[in-house]
């Protein structure tokens, strides 16, 4: 598949490669905006899906029933806070590494990944109580 080169997608790619806190696509489009005010934010959208679908960036769900995008397309696991609804990568675990492996062991078909979510409550939430 050929995809013909986009500054709008360049940019939406660019401010999430910057950011540690998965975005959601509202909070891509505000921001990108500033430099494209003709943006849509369907074409923000659009674009999200598009670079998910290239495997450049990964779309989580987490419970919230809105899409975050993360630019960390690694294995890793998430942490989303009940309170305040940060989300976040936590650090890498050698454990959670071989849970793959685990259950391809005692599963009739074929594991190929997760996707791990924890709740809680943020550093920040807790300084607060």
């Amino acid at each position: 598949m050929i995809i013909k080169k986009s500054k709008q997608r360049d940019a939406i790619y660019n401010f999430l490669k910057l950011r540690v806190d998965h975005p959601t696509a509202e909070i891509v489009y505000q921001n990108v905006k500033q430099e494209f005010p003709k943006l849509s934010l369907g074409t923000v959208y659009r674009n999200l899906m598009l670079l998910t679908e290239l495997g450049q960036i990964q779309r989580l769900q987490v419970g919230d029933g809105v899409d975050h995008f993360d630019p960390n397309v690694k294995q890793h696991s998430h942490f989303v806070c009940e309170k305040c609804g940060c989300v976040s990568d936590l650090p890498y675990n050698e454990e959670l590494e071989k849970i793959d492996s685990k259950m391809d062991s005692i599963f009739s078909g074929r594991i190929k990944g997760h996707s791990l979510v924890f709740y809680g409550e943020c550093e920040d939430c807790l300084k607060t109580e």
